[in-house]
């Protein structure tokens, strides 16, 4: 079962290389910019992901996919990695997998040239990582 977390995970990878959430009546679309501040998402991201989980929006639908955003968080739904960019895509559990991964109308995806789509990560902690590391290096 895919949880909220992968989900949001999920639209904020896709949302960084330009994918628009949009609505089952094509009447709003959603594409926050930037999706990340530092080590959380933006303001603008959590705004967004507040309206895509509401009751009153409607259906929604990553740019490219048929999956409305409600089903991928039900059990029938996983997050696994594409086969052709690694990019977070939903997988049925049990079943057919997803028609198509939301990278097959993208001309220049997956491009080993730019930094890939990422979570938001804490510098400090990033820091302070690499210093247990080499403190623990043997010489």
């Amino acid at each position: 079962m895919a949880t909220k977390q992968e989900v949001r995970r999920y639209l904020a990878y896709w949302f960084q290389l330009g994918k628009k959430v949009v609505t089952s009546n094509g009447q709003a679309s959603f594409l926050p910019q930037p999706v990340l501040n530092g080590d959380r998402y933006s303001e603008e991201f959590e705004e967004c992901w507040q309206k895509i989980i509401s009751q009153t929006t409607g259906d929604c639908y990553l740019e490219g996919t048929y999956e409305t955003i409600s089903e991928l968080l039900t059990p029938v739904w996983e997050m696994s990695p594409c086969g052709r960019c690694e990019m977070p895509v939903p997988v049925r559990s049990l079943g057919m997998p997803a028609l198509l991964c939301p990278c097959n109308n993208l001309p220049d995806w997956p491009n080993t040239e730019l930094p890939a789509p990422r979570c938001p990560i804490s510098t400090q902690e990033q820091l302070i990582a690499i210093r247990e590391r080499l403190i623990n290096t043997p010489r």
